[in-house]
């Protein structure tokens, strides 16, 4: 199994730990410390040993920061973790905050005037620091760069970093050599006037260099630096261990390979009266301070890998369609097979085993083994479905019962491809109102799945479509409606996303989910979920504009009993039954027995019950 059920979130201990970092502070002469979900390379995936933030409130999501005062402690998490939050973290020690409603910089202002906060530069990127160290002015007090985390020395039994193995991704999946990644990083390099740039986000080395790592759960990353020169050879900073004769050999022949610990040196050597390039966003402010004191200058620009590495080409985009047909074969068989059992006979567990069981079986009948889940597979029945990224655990599983809903998001990563799907299923008769939130949800995915837009659109640009239904309705939700997708590399990709954040001009090649939902605390959660490509659209006849529209990537039946038909007008049920028709064309020859008579029955025509 990829992923196990213990519950990983402890905040028993969060009062005595809260209390040893503050003596931690007053021997590092600052007042208050930030406590981040981060880790040197400012990703959402860490691993063990940067998840300091667990540590110390017991809130295990993805996204959030903690902050300690003399007198006072703080969380803050946006809308998805709303519920997760008040059940993990102890809010005697934490107060809960909205980091939408009263951001870090906000709370600062207002509760630390005169004081001097610390941060681990390692742990918050240039853009943040200089931020936080703007509300610190205003309110009188100081951020404090500390040169040691003072959380780490009161953190006993901190695990070991990690030591994956790495992996060369060989050619036919990653369609484009290193050697041609890297002279279109030095195009970039020349273009800014820059000497040199780091690559901080490890997706970005591990794309720029063809290889793939197993440092951290779900997530195919070598943690680890590179250093790119417009002239001269790149180096790769990465614990050598990592690497076995052939990784090193592929890695070898475009770089030179170096110790972790001698980034720092090897950056002040090249920043020497020369111009660096450092994402703002992404890059740790310890990399701005190394250029500046070694007399360099910073250049603001855009991770030069990452726009290059969200165009997807050919051959990605062909591992892509690959990898879903062989994943929606598998989740459809395990909707087959879980549609038999009788209402409240499977958990949330059982249902997550069994799923990932389905796509182990398929892949290797597929020739292409299962290399992992692409995320923790949420599992969540009833009331658990309210939380946007529940986890089960042994505690919180519950059975699937009769008049229910069961929502499964999962995904999975293959050598060609990355996935991630997300469909809410019936379990018995579910109620009016369920049904009628899951068709405005339903409503807002087709839209965003029919759209023809204007070369140069945005993702913000299309957020509306997916919101519309609920809108009139007067209900919401607090994520985005789609993050970008890597190949066979994070499931969460930047910078494409189509959310109210979402700047980025979707591109031809980029791979978007689209996943509106809704949410009831206590009662039922609701969220469909396909992968869409950002494809050219034929001219229309006698337009004047140079549109794109999505090809739809994955193919599993949506639940028809979960729809209220009256609601959608003709031209979504045309979408739905020529869907349907889609994933019974290119599904049905994968499945066999009681799984196809199942699909067959789920893709018929809305008209036809």
């Amino acid at each position: 199994m990829f992923q196990n059920f213990d519950e990983a979130s402890d905040s028993s201990q969060s009062a005595s730990r809260v209390e040893r970092l503050r003596a931690s502070l007053a021997e590092a002469g600052v007042d208050g410390f930030v406590v981040p979900r981060a880790d040197e390379h400012q990703g959402e995936y860490i691993p063990p040993s940067a998840d300091r933030l667990r540590w110390i409130t017991g809130f295990t999501g993805s996204a959030g920061t903690a902050l300690v005062l003399p007198g006072r402690a703080a969380i803050f998490v946006d809308g998805r973790y709303t519920v997760q939050v008040r059940a993990q973290v102890d809010g005697a020690v934490f107060a809960i905050e909205s980091s939408v409603d009263t951001p870090l910089g906000t709370y600062l202002r207002r509760n630390a005037e005169g004081l001097r906060i610390g941060v681990d530069p390692w742990l918050h990127t240039v853009g943040e620091v200089a931020s936080l160290r703007a509300a610190m002015a205003e309110a009188g007090g100081e951020l404090v760069a500390l040169r040691h985390n003072p959380l780490d020395r009161v953190w006993q039994d901190r695990p070991q970093p990690p030591k994956g193995a790495v992996a060369p991704h060989p050619l036919r999946h990653a369609g484009r050599s290193g050697a041609e990644k890297l002279d279109q990083i030095r195009e970039a390099l020349a273009k800014a006037d820059a000497a040199a740039t780091v690559l901080t986000d490890p997706s970005s080395v591990a794309w720029t260099f063809n290889i793939r790592g197993s440092d951290v759960p779900h997530t195919p990353l070598p943690l680890c630096f590179a250093l790119i020169r417009r002239d001269g050879r790149p180096t790769v900073f990465i614990d050598g261990d990592k690497l076995g004769p052939e990784a090193a050999e592929a890695l070898g022949a475009l770089a030179e390979i170096a110790a972790p610990a001698l980034l720092e040196p090897a950056l002040a050597e090249a920043a020497r009266a020369a111009r660096v390039m450092l994402d703002p966003a992404l890059a740790a402010d310890r990399l701005r301070e190394v250029v500046e004191e070694a007399g360099g200058t910073v250049v603001p620009g855009v991770d030069p890998a990452r726009l290059p590495r969200a165009r997807k080409n050919a051959a990605e985009i062909a591992g892509a369609r690959r990898a879903h047909l062989r994943d929606g074969a598998a989740v459809s068989a395990f909707l087959a097979w879980l549609d038999a059992q009788d209402p409240g006979t499977v958990d949330e567990i059982g249902a997550a085993e069994a799923l990932e069981g389905f796509r182990a079986r398929f892949a290797e009948a597929d020739g292409q083994p299962l290399r992992d889940l692409s995320f923790d597979t949420i599992s969540a029945a009833g009331p658990n479905a309210a939380l946007p990224h529940y986890r089960v655990n042994r505690q919180s599983n519950r059975p699937l019962a009769a008049g229910e809903v069961f929502l499964v998001d999962s995904g999975a990563q293959y050598e060609d491809g990355t996935t991630d799907i997300t469909r809410t299923v019936a379990v018995g008769a579910v109620s009016d109102e369920a049904r009628l939130k899951f068709t405005l949800v339903l409503k807002g995915m087709i839209a965003v799945s029919r759209a023809r837009f204007p070369v140069g659109t945005r993702g913000i640009d299309l957020d509306p479509l997916a919101r519309v239904a609920l809108w009139r309705a007067g209900s919401d939700y607090a994520h985005g409606t789609g993050h970008g997708i890597g190949s066979y590399l994070a499931v969460h990709e930047g910078p494409q996303s189509i959310s109210r954040r979402g700047m980025a001009v979707l591109e031809e090649g980029m791979i978007v989910s689209n996943e509106p939902g809704y949410y009831r605390e206590g009662a039922f959660g609701i969220r469909i979920e396909n992968l869409i490509l950002v494809r050219p659209a034929e001219r229309v006849a006698g337009g004047d504009l140079d549109t794109h529209d999505f090809e739809t990537l994955t193919f599993v039946p949506i639940d028809r009993r979960m729809i209220a038909v009256d609601r959608l007008d003709a031209e979504e049920r045309d979408w739905l039954d020529a869907y349907h028709r889609a994933v019974r064309e290119r599904i049905g020859p994968r499945l066999e027995g009681d799984a196809r008579v199942w699909l067959e029955a789920a893709t018929r025509p809305l008209g036809e019950d």
